[in-house]
């Protein structure tokens, strides 16, 4: 009996190990539409644009790139009147199934002391670290925007 009950007991535990963390799965992002701007002569800085949609809540917290120094999540928001950017230090929500467009006139990534000018037709690689979703490597077309937005963007 004390053999039964045991082996009983050791098949729960097993099944309770080998059970998916979550009935969702693990966290997924999808990334579409991801471009940069050109940069104009003289400038080591640019804006891109994605749109990521997460499977759960999520949060992308970080960016990078080979071809900058550094990439910075941005928000545009408007203060005392005046359109002001400011760096999202703990990244960016994701709320699960909304799809979240970073665009120009508002939530969008920096890539700051570029390493070299970004032409229209380049493409250049862009490193996605998030808070829970595997760390998302994506090509970024080189390209101006075909809709800007409300103040014309960078």
């Amino acid at each position: 009996m004390k053999t039964v009950l045991a082996a009983a007991v050791l098949t729960l535990a097993v099944s309770a190990c080998s059970q998916p963390p979550s009935a969702a799965g693990p966290a997924r992002v999808q990334v579409s539409e991801v471009l940069c701007r050109p940069t104009p002569k003289g400038r080591d800085v640019t804006a891109c644009y994605v749109t990521l949609t997460a499977s759960q809540n999520d949060r992308l917290v970080s960016v990078s790139t080979p071809v900058a120094a550094e990439g910075q999540i941005h928000e545009m928001k408007v203060e005392g009147g005046m359109m002001r950017m400011a760096e999202l230090p703990q990244g960016l929500p994701l709320p699960a199934g909304e799809a979240v467009s970073l665009r120009p006139g508002a939530e969008h990534i920096m890539l700051i002391g570029l390493t070299q000018p970004l032409a229209e037709g380049d493409q250049i690689p862009l490193t996605l670290t998030f808070e829970k979703a595997a760390t998302f490597g994506a090509r970024a077309a080189v390209r101006t925007p075909s809709v800007a937005g409300p103040h014309g963007g960078h």
